[in-house]
């Protein structure tokens, strides 16, 4: 995707830094990773558990390239502010609701970023007894990795930027971007989302 053809997404599209990975190179490892997963799974009884919001467009296009049946959940997670008492605590807004026990499970991630927030919901996940879990992420940090992660499926390696677009927002903007690009730090400082 060239500059021009940016025009379309307006004011998103003017935050934009710089194309990290487009939409026809997203396409390709998404591709890549279904058909990983439909060869390393065939046979057995998947659920793929990914955490909104961010994983959204990731998950659906992902499905859609795993030829054999699968299940699909959502869990959503709220962490407290550094202005609550509870800085640091992971909380469930939404649990998944699929049962999960001797089931294969595929937690799909958008960012595996310091590896903390992944590590509390692995745990929380292996008490409930699956046969087995695995992790998948669009994206992996490894330079800001504070605990190990194990990933069995990565999309792109990324460097220490702030990314935008497929499903990755700030503020709740540019999730609608069909490419992930680098934001400008302006634009970090001054867009606000809707209140």
């Amino acid at each position: 995707m060239n500059r021009d053809s940016l025009q379309a997404y307006g004011d998103l599209a003017n935050d934009i830094q710089e194309i990290f990975a487009t939409e026809q190179e997203i396409h390709n490892r998404v591709s890549a990773i279904g058909a990983a997963i439909s060869r390393d799974y065939a046979g057995k009884d998947v659920v793929l558990i990914g955490v909104l919001k961010g994983v959204l467009c990731f998950m659906a296009d992902l499905v859609r390239t795993i030829t054999i049946p699968v299940e699909v959940d959502f869990i959503s997670i709220s962490g407290y502010s550094a202005k609550e008492p509870f800085h640091g605590v992971v909380r469930f807004v939404k649990d998944v609701e699929v049962p999960v026990e001797n089931r294969h499970i595929i937690f799909v991630e958008d960012v595996v970023d310091t590896g903390l927030t992944l590590n509390y919901l692995l745990r929380n996940l292996r008490a409930r007894n699956p046969a087995s879990l695995e992790v998948c992420t669009l994206f992996n940090k490894p330079d800001r990795r504070l605990i190990e992660a194990r990933i069995k499926y990565t999309g792109f390696d990324l460097p220490d930027f702030f990314v935008v677009g497929y499903g990755l927002d700030h503020r709740e903007r540019y999730r609608n971007l069909p490419f992930v690009g680098i934001l400008k730090p302006g634009a970090l400082l001054n867009k606000r989302g809707p209140k």
